[in-house]
């Protein structure tokens, strides 16, 4: 099979193709014959009941509930697939016969850990993003394989993770700008998102923090349209982002937050949830991992992108500010997302943390 077309990876995870793109350096297209060929693995999900059922259970899925959400971890495939198809470099997806063959070669396992078991891997390995939360849940056998980098999606979980492994860079993946788009403003409807993304103790922040914020915003006379992450088609979340003029995020942290910076490459401002503190993942604090050093909710943003605030006072105290900036047009989300994560900063940026590793192993 030729290696410059992609290898076909399962219907439920297979990447799609990109458009040519101007951010391709001007050089690139040159060398790219002479650039090696990267094998990415990605896995959502392990065998359950028999071999290969990984492959049956998410069509049983979508038949009985249709198309089904997708996941951040195969976002990232789905765009660092789509990058290198702009960027013209060649790679192929879960071709596990070929890289046992070649175990002098690279193997960029992207998805969950439970590939690694799969058989014993002899090649030099690049790990993440979406491999583990945090390396306190490694297994003693990664000592025995030849983990050369492992990658997290931003600094802030890089510095988490530096103790415990020194070999670890922060790389995010590149945002679609093609498909995440503005809308003109005379076509808005509504003025507020709310995306409520608050994943552990609801029962004590839905009367803390979102309702305290739904009140605000309706006797502030702002028409609000509410959608909960996990229960939404990405079709529905860009229609959403059409029609409101901005959003408000909730989300205890975010090691990306490919959402968030999907509405910003959409034009539209965020006033986000910033509440900092130590990461408080329930399942490592504070019995496991006490760990505080720059968390937050929006790793990739800045004064172009909108606001943050800490808690309910803040977010009443700041939305005036904040809406009158909205108002007056004063933000330029789309501007940072096109300047730092776009599909071909992404993609390239992996390829060349990917040579590197190459080069230091040989």
């Amino acid at each position: 099979m030729d290696v410059a077309e992609r290898m076909r990876a399962h219907p439920t995870s297979r990447p799609h193709g990109g458009t040519d793109a101007p951010l391709v350096p001007a050089d690139f297209g040159m060398q790219k014959r002479d650039r090696m060929v990267l094998n990415l693995f990605f896995e959502e999900r392990d065998d359950r009941w028999f071999p290969g059922d990984r492959h049956v259970r998410p069509l049983l899925r979508r038949l009985v509930k249709g198309e089904s959400f997708i996941s951040g971890q195969r976002r990232v495939l789905l765009n660092l697939c789509a990058g290198l198809d702009r960027l013209g470099i060649r790679y192929r997806v879960n071709d596990y016969r070929y890289i046992q063959k070649h175990p002098e070669e690279l193997a960029c396992v992207i998805g969950r850990p439970f590939v690694l078991d799969w058989f014993k891997w002899k090649n030099p390995l690049l790990l993440g993003v979406a491999m583990y939360d945090h390396p306190v849940d490694a297994p003693e056998r990664l000592n025995d394989l030849q983990v050369k980098r492992v990658l997290v999606p931003c600094k802030w979980y890089a510095d988490m993770f530096r103790p415990h492994w020194p070999h670890v860079d922060a790389w995010p993946v590149g945002i679609d700008t093609d498909l995440w788009t503005p809308t003109p403003a005379d076509r808005k409807s509504v003025d507020v998102l709310l995306y409520d993304k608050v994943r552990w103790d609801y029962e004590r922040y839905e009367p803390e923090l979102i309702e305290p914020i739904r009140r605000h915003l309706e006797a502030s006379g702002r028409t609000v349209e509410v959608i909960r992450y996990g229960h939404y088609k990405e079709d529905d979340y860009k229609a959403a982002l059409a029609r409101c003029r901005s959003m408000i995020f909730l989300c205890e942290h975010e090691s990306q937050g490919i959402a968030c910076q999907q509405a910003l490459s959409s034009g539209v401002p965020v006033f986000a949830w910033d509440r900092g503190g130590p990461w408080q993942d329930p399942k490592y604090f504070p019995h496991k991992v006490r760990y505080e050093g720059g968390v937050s909710s929006v790793p990739y943003f800045d004064a172009r992108c909108g606001m943050t605030f800490t808690d309910a006072a803040g977010f009443t105290s700041g939305w005036s500010e904040f809406w009158s900036h909205v108002s007056a047009g004063d933000f330029a989300p789309r501007d940072y997302v096109t300047e730092n994560l776009t599909l071909e900063k992404g993609a390239l940026h992996y390829y060349e943390i990917a040579e590197a590793v190459m080069q230091n192993h040989a």
